[in-house]
């Protein structure tokens, strides 16, 4: 399969190999980036984010033979749209086993869309310590920011229609590797995220 099909409901922009090549990408960049790993922690935003940061972290161990902290963190609590009545998953366990103090802290999501969740992410780190940097990498970036936000790393950039649904599929939750846009409004995901990306707003919203 190539990186760019058409079907009658969906268009795949970015297969396994796509998906395999994007994140090999990322990783050269982040070394390159901070002149190598030391001092770098990685933090993934759940669900999803967490997969692809385990996936950056064994490939940093691959390139330079020494392995990065990796964590998990939830922001539902953080999210701006809680005390509207939105309808959330289930708050799943945050776990960054690490003292973040002084620390460059790598957050790590699937979509990149109004950059609500980054900015709940930020606030939750807060909670943990005060990092010395903090650096956002994205598998997509579909554009449409609300806040000012932008990713340092990211896999590929996506132009699309605010309506549009971007819906990522990881092997470690769907069994496929696959990032595709489908026409319409968001759709419910599993976990409770937005099709649109990661911090789409509730359905209904705009």
């Amino acid at each position: 399969m190539g990186e760019e099909t058409a079907g009658d409901s969906q268009r795949v922009v970015l297969d396994s190999a796509g998906v395999r090549r994007a994140l090999v990408r990322i990783a050269h960049e982040i070394v390159e980036r901070n002149r190598g790993t030391e001092g770098l922690g990685i933090v993934g935003i759940r669900s999803r984010g967490d997969c692809l940061a385990r996936r950056l972290q064994a490939e940093l161990a691959r390139l330079e033979e020494l392995e990065v902290p990796c964590g998990a963190m939830d922001v539902t609590l953080y999210r701006d749209d809680l005390h509207r009545g939105a309808d959330h998953a289930p708050v799943q366990i945050t776990d960054i086993p690490w003292e973040v103090d002084g620390c460059t802290i790598l957050l790590v999501d699937d979509v990149l869309f109004t950059g609500r969740t980054v900015r709940a992410a930020l606030d939750a780190l807060m909670d943990f310590g005060r990092p010395r940097a903090i650096q956002l990498g994205v598998l997509i970036d579909r554009g449409h920011r609300e806040l000012p936000i932008r990713a340092d790393y990211v896999g590929k950039n996506l132009p699309t229609r605010r309506s549009e649904n971007v819906r990522v599929c990881l092997a470690e939750s769907e069994g496929i590797d696959e990032v595709s846009i489908l026409p319409g409004p968001a759709l419910e995901r599993p976990g409770g995220r937005r099709g649109q990306g990661a911090d789409a707003p509730p359905a209904g919203r705009v």
